[in-house]
């Protein structure tokens, strides 16, 4: 039994996404879904695993694309739900594809220096014969091969242009290099941000024009060029610094991008995001408290600001806390959340949640 989705639940998908990112969407989009269908087909041999980077290269593309084919035929789509698959290779794999060392275990991919240069030292060079880099190339065009644009198949995450800087230049040294080396911190930026969108533009010509739209990690589909673009770095500098080693990189890419999203990560970045909403070409911010701190639900203030300037929302929790940010606002305009994804057990609650909110 194939993936349960027809190609006109397809052009709902993509006409309900487009008035949103228009901002003309009346509700918020809930992508859900919920597991336990029967997927009519044998489970193959493949284990599943959190990402793709745990398969060992030798391990067929195509083997994987068919382990997330199984997975994706026992779920049933619910609200804006789609089939998606994203080929995870850590926080930043574009690190990889620049020379970085690359340690993957259950729970992440490490990328490190692969020695202890000055910064005036390092110069990005881009290896398009990278295994890692191959082997991203081979599992998008393994994914498009087996479904024709049925599933949507996301970007990798490529990470955030300091954060690729920062492997290179690990702990105190970049803190360091900000304040005596600038120059040489800019100069590799724009080499990064040059390398990036190599990686970017030759990873979607492998993907479009047969993929029904563009996505990345968060799992926000768009039918335009679109990413979850992010600098965790950020977390350890002031606005300052931030205005002059991070924004000009970060507003030049939002003007390559037709529908660009922001990943603030952590309370450190919150003194950033008055200047990061001053970028007219960012469309929306996706926040996340970080470890230790309360969840999304109960930082309404944040969305307020979000909202205020104009900027559309990712919510990252709970419905719970979805309807509390909700009451908080008056609306749910303008919003969308990461896939609810629920048991058996758990299917009448969430269409009830997503009758509240029109989203069925």
């Amino acid at each position: 039994m194939p993936i349960d989705f027809a190609a006109e639940r397809w052009e709902q998908i993509k006409r309900n996404s487009r008035l949103w990112w228009a901002g003309e969407l009346d509700r918020p989009l809930i992508p859900a879904a919920v597991t336990g269908r029967d997927p009519g087909r044998p489970e193959p041999k493949l284990p599943r695993r959190h990402r793709a980077a745990e398969y060992d290269f030798a391990v067929p593309a195509a083997e994987v694309v068919d382990r997330w084919d199984y997975d994706l035929s026992c779920r049933e789509f619910l609200g804006d739900g789609f089939p998606w698959v994203w080929p995870d290779f850590g926080p930043g794999a574009l690190a990889a594809f620049l020379g970085s060392q690359t340690t993957v275990d259950r729970n992440t991919v490490w990328f490190g220096a692969p020695d202890d240069r000055e910064i005036a030292d390092i110069h990005f060079t881009y290896r398009p014969d990278h295994p890692w880099l191959r082997r991203v190339r081979d599992i998008m065009q393994a994914a498009i091969d087996r479904w024709g644009g049925s599933v949507q198949v996301s970007m990798t995450d490529l990470g955030g242009n300091l954060d690729i800087l920062s492997t290179f230049r690990p702990g105190e040294k970049l803190l360091l290099d900000l304040h005596d080396q600038p120059g040489e911190v800019r100069r590799l930026s724009w080499e990064a941000h040059d390398a990036w969108w190599r990686a970017y533009d030759e990873l979607n010509a492998i993907l479009q024009p047969a993929n029904p739209g563009y996505s990345a990690w968060a799992g926000i589909f768009s039918p335009e060029p679109s990413y979850m673009l992010q600098c965790d770095f950020c977390y350890m500098i002031g606005p300052a610094m931030f205005d002059a080693f991070v924004k000009p990189e970060l507003a030049a890419c939002c003007r390559r991008l037709a529908n660009p999203f922001y990943h603030l990560d952590g309370v450190g970045q919150l003194p950033h995001l008055d200047s990061l909403l001053e970028i007219a070409e960012l469309k929306g911010v996706q926040w996340v408290p970080g470890d230790g701190q309360p969840p999304c639900g109960q930082w309404p203030e944040v969305y307020e600001r979000i909202r205020r300037a104009g900027k559309l929302v990712q919510f990252i929790g709970s419905l719970d806390g979805l309807d509390r940010v909700v009451d908080r606002l008056g609306t749910a305009k303008g919003i969308t959340t990461m896939p609810q994804v629920v048991g058996p057990e758990g299917r009448d609650d969430l269409l009830r949640r997503l009758r509240r909110y029109g989203a069925v």
